[in-house]
């Protein structure tokens, strides 16, 4: 059975310990940020915990794979989702029409640079869950699709927060809470496509899907009591909650069976 749980814990489990306990300090102090600067700092705030998050994620990612692997998977998700962002906000495809505001930098062609990092530190939980609901040997297109669905359904949080805190802007505001529905298809689209290049194999199982499930719970919580926005929380909540409980299920079952 794979697990975390072994003593004494390793150094790169350690590590990992360490930069979950900086990410979630990084989610508690946001809201502490607001109520005592306004929201001028959510942007600082917002930026430390892509920072501390990615972090945590890369170093998760160690623990089953080596460095090269991590920098070639790194380098192909920031390039390929860097040059979907920059597209979609100068073409409105595949998201469909917006922009980014100059809060978040620095940036490159209007993009910012944190936002391919906020890509890379959810599609490996993204690919975690997919996983552990496919089974042993999913093929190339089952696992993309489905890393789509699993990963945009942290949109489902993201999108309204972010717009509400005016990160980035819809030109035509409208269906789900103000984000047009094409954002969603869109996210799937490149998610998918990022996917099937990598093709991520040998993940670290339970590292990953705390994150994933981590991100759901700290999500609801902020969007439902700190940003005033119930109703995202609840269905993001449903969609993240739902299939990090199968997953959890699946991993579960299969440490049961080793």
């Amino acid at each position: 059975m794979e697990t975390f749980l072994q003593y004494p814990l390793q150094k790169s489990q350690q590590r990992w310990l360490v930069s979950l306990g900086i990410w979630l300090f990084a989610l508690i102090i946001t809201p502490i940020g607001i109520w005592v600067y306004g929201d001028d700092s959510f942007p600082l705030t917002a930026t430390f915990g892509v920072l501390a998050h990615t972090t945590t994620t890369i170093i998760a990612l160690s623990l089953r794979w080596s460095w090269k692997e991590i920098v070639q998977a790194f380098m192909i998700v920031a390039i390929l989702t860097w040059l979907a962002e920059y597209i979609g906000s100068t073409t409105g495809y595949p998201f469909g029409d917006y922009e980014y505001t100059d809060l978040l930098q620095p940036q490159i062609g209007h993009v910012p640079l944190l936002i391919p990092l906020a890509w890379f530190m959810m599609l490996p939980p993204a690919w975690a869950i997919a996983h552990s609901l496919l089974g042993e040997n999913p093929k190339r297109w089952q696992l993309a699709a489905l890393t789509g669905l699993t990963f945009t359904a942290w949109d489902l949080y993201l999108d309204p927060q972010m717009v509400a805190k005016e990160l980035w802007l819809w030109e035509n505001p409208s269906g789900y809470f103000g984000i047009p529905w094409i954002n969603f298809f869109g996210w799937w689209l490149v998610s998918s496509i990022v996917t099937f290049v990598i093709f991520p194999k040998k993940l670290p199982q339970f590292e990953l899907l705390m994150i994933y499930t981590l991100t759901a719970m700290f999500q609801l919580v902020g969007l439902g009591i700190f940003w005033g926005q119930p109703a995202p929380a609840v269905i993001g909540f449903f969609a993240m909650g739902g299939v990090s409980i199968l997953a959890w299920q699946q991993w579960r079952q299969k440490g049961s069976m080793a």
